[in-house]
């Protein structure tokens, strides 16, 4: 299918070519259609998939049927966000996708003095990319008025509950209008996002592309037993095979992003920490190096990783196991875009190993165990941690290994299937 076929309009479809777009992904082909006719979704895909094109498209097309030139235009289209480099990916992406439309866009986020951004409120948008403080801030000082939204859009939804912005969303839908077309779109679908969604959306239509605890086919997963005492120096050790050449780390903490980055710059890999406490302009200076493979290496938090869009991302590495298994899909889920390979390689001490059960149980399928490598496990038995606000267990032991062994020709060593 070509998006021709989508009815889509000229000035749209030229917009797209120049973006080099020819057949549209999955979600963009099932969603489009739907919120052309005006009918609410509930859109669940893995990230990579295309979600930003399938509802920014149908979104500039609906409101380029009544468009307004004049100084006064109102927010018609509203789409919130849960972080800043996500709000502006998702403003470029409006632009791309509109610039032969004569609609306006703009994104605002916090971080940053607010006077650009009210300036380009000033003169009107059609269009306005949010996360949710700088949105009520600015909202409460008079700058926005959000009576004349047509289309609301909340984004990254599992996330935006992750961060605790749920009241926030709840206070836009008090002054929200009732008649309105609502779009709801997630990685994952845990029951707290659909309750979520059941708030929101009306007689909603559904699109999934891969079930939750699914992980794209193309991605090969590995998991290497260590101590956490030795996850620095594995992590170096992997970083020597030249066929890396990008690699995103995750750690738990906006502290240990750091370090992990100082451990590995200090071994003349150069890399950088993005997370919450850094300025936008370090976020985005950071990330700017990352895409242009200025620097190899980027280590971030989950909710720093969010705006994170690179098609030719060859590894993910969990420095950390997440105690959320959901969090795992999303992260790897970074690597092997747009049919591209991709690698998972994942650091499991003893007390993460509840850990990795889980993500098991939720993806259906045995991680890879690379077993002969420097650094293995050694303390198998170490105090519990404490429980994770979320409720997974913490604590593990280590369980015998299967007899026989499958081999495999792979990057480092000698892989197993786990259990």
């Amino acid at each position: 299918m070509q998006f021709q076929s989508l009815n889509i309009i000229d000035p749209i479809l030229k917009a797209i070519k120049e973006e080099e777009y020819e057949t549209p992904t999955p979600i963009q082909e099932q969603s489009i259609p739907i919120i052309l006719k005006g009918n609410d979704l509930l859109g669940c895909a893995q990230t990579g998939t295309g979600k930003t094109a399938a509802f920014a498209i149908p979104i500039l097309q609906l409101l380029s049927r009544n468009k307004t030139y004049d100084k006064k235009r109102k927010v018609r289209s509203l789409i919130v966000t849960p972080t800043r480099e996500l709000a502006i990916q998702i403003g470029e992406s409006f632009k791309a996708y509109g610039r032969h439309t004569g609609l306006r866009s703009t994104v605002i986020f916090g971080g940053v003095n607010q006077n650009k951004q009210t300036s380009s409120l000033q003169g009107g948008v059609d269009i306005l990319v949010a996360t949710p403080g700088r949105l009520l801030d600015l909202m409460n000082q008079g700058f926005i008025s959000l009576c004349d939204v047509e289309i609301f859009v909340l984004d990254e939804a599992d996330r935006m509950l992750d961060m605790g912005f749920i009241h926030d969303v709840k206070r836009m839908l008090q002054v929200l209008p009732k008649r309105r077309q609502s779009l709801f779109f997630s990685a994952t679908m845990p029951p707290a996002i659909v309750k979520l969604a059941s708030t929101i959306l009306y007689k909603p239509s559904e699109v999934t592309v891969a079930p939750v605890s699914s992980t794209v086919d193309i991605i090969e997963q590995f998991v290497y037993y260590t101590d956490k005492g030795k996850k620095n120096a594995l992590l170096v050790d992997i970083l020597k095979d030249e066929k890396i050449k990008t690699a995103l780390v995750f750690t738990r903490t906006k502290y240990g992003a750091d370090k992990v980055a100082r451990v590995i710059s200090k071994q003349n890999i150069k890399a950088d920490a993005i997370h919450g406490n850094k300025s936008q302009n370090a976020r985005q200076r950071a990330l700017t190096d990352f895409k242009d493979q200025t620097i190899r290496v980027l280590v971030a938090t989950d909710i720093a990783a969010r705006g994170i869009d690179i098609d030719d991302l060859s590894c993910v590495i969990n420095y950390e196991i997440p105690n959320i298994a959901e969090t795992y899909v999303h992260r790897i889920g970074r690597t092997g875009r747009a049919g591209a390979e991709g690698t998972a390689i994942s650091f499991c001490d003893a007390t993460e190993k509840e850990y990795l059960k889980d993500i098991e149980k939720l993806i259906s399928k045995s991680i890879t165990v690379v077993e002969d490598h420097a650094f293995p496990l050694m303390d198998h038995n170490p105090e519990p941690k404490p429980k994770q606000q979320q409720g997974k267990r913490n604590v593990g032991h280590a369980r015998p290994k299967p007899a026989g062994s499958n081999k495999q020709k792979k990057w480092y060593g000698k892989p197993k299937k786990s259990r």
